[in-house]
């Protein structure tokens, strides 16, 4: 790799985080949230209106919070990580202290050894916004062995993008896990790459995309499925609390997934006619996580039934576009059609 000099790039000492250990608790931790978070309809909000504000977000601005980093990823088995190289591609900067370190960055940093890695990389996006304050040249940052001191490379004319061909070729041939938060307004390429690598990962995107034809397809197949929590607060260059819904995605095993009993499987007949309904198509709509046990056509459910496991209970993916279901000719709320499985 090159310097913009054309020489050799340099592997500079990394002087980061020197109190973040296994042993050691973060400087400033960020202000935790109330264990129980308020449901949707305790906090006056409907499923349908976070799906409508999450459609709307374009703006990538954003930090991810330690704080939901952390609760995610103690979720997992920690044999997942061990002896695994993991790549943090999308802008997570390594610096001097938290405020200019990524959240992604900062967990494996902390948690190296008891989470037995074997490499981390990490990458610094040379963006029109610089959230970390890292500088205006990409970089890549590695830390091999829980002891060694983390080096930057400054490659020449690397920009740190997730699709540059210097991470492309990290993805490839160095990665055994991926964890990041991708942009979201490139989200569509991002996954293409990202699945298409044949990795392992774990990432923030769009609550939306159980519903959206551009991923429905990677739920259909069973590429991907939802982690275990939603992530509807994250921090702006100025570190106000902002909302935009979204949601952990991965092709990591899920045990003991706690949102299933979200899900109410029962006979079609014991389902309240509220929550069931028939659309001008003839297509039947359960709402409110009901699920027909003993119906074999086709069935419109809400994306939250997907996010909660629904397609690891015995039932798959119909079609690979969303469904819109019209009653009395009014368009309703967007769905996904799915159908228990045969045999």
């Amino acid at each position: 790799m090159g310097c913009d000099d054309g020489t050799v790039a340099m592997l500079l000492p990394y002087q980061g985080h020197p109190e973040i250990t296994d042993e050691t608790p973060l400087a400033k931790p960020i202000a935790k949230e109330p264990k129980t978070t308020p449901a949707l309809r305790e906090r006056g909000i409907t499923f349908k209106k976070v799906m409508d504000r999450a459609k709307r977000i374009d703006n990538d601005e954003f930090y991810t919070r330690y704080e939901d980093v952390e609760k995610e990823l103690s979720m997992y088995d920690k044999r997942v990580w061990e002896n695994k190289t993991v790549f943090c591609n999308c802008d997570d900067a390594v610096g001097k202290d938290e405020n200019s370190t990524s959240a992604f960055a900062m967990y494996f940093i902390k948690h190296f050894k008891t989470l037995k890695l074997k490499k981390l990389i990490c990458t610094h996006y040379s963006g029109q916004v610089d959230l970390f304050g890292q500088g205006a040249a990409g970089y890549i940052f590695t830390k091999t062995g829980f002891k060694a001191i983390g080096k930057y490379e400054r490659p020449k004319d690397y920009n740190g993008s997730f699709d540059h061909p210097l991470s492309i070729e990290i993805l490839k041939n160095e990665a055994d896990i991926v964890c990041t938060n991708p942009p979201f307004s490139r989200a569509i390429d991002y996954w293409k790459l990202l699945i298409g690598s044949g990795k392992k990962f774990l990432i923030i995107s769009n609550i939306t995309n159980t519903r959206n034809t551009a991923f429905i397809h990677y739920f259909k197949d069973k590429k991907v499925w939802a982690g275990f929590n939603e992530v509807d607060v994250f921090l702006n260059p100025k570190r106000e609390p902002v909302r935009a819904p979204a949601f952990w995605y991965t092709n990591l095993k899920i045990v003991n997934r706690p949102k299933y009993r979200l899900l109410k499987i029962v006979p079609l007949k014991q389902i309240p006619d509220q929550y069931k309904n028939v659309d001008d198509a003839g297509t039947l709509i359960v709402d409110r996580g009901y699920i027909p046990s003993n119906y074999n056509k086709p069935f419109a459910v809400s994306p939250r039934s997907i996010l909660n496991g629904v397609l690891e209970k015995g039932y798959e993916i119909v079609d690979t576009t969303r469904y819109t279901p019209y009653i009395d000719g009014q368009e309703k709320f967007s769905r996904v059609l799915v159908r228990k499985q045969k045999g």
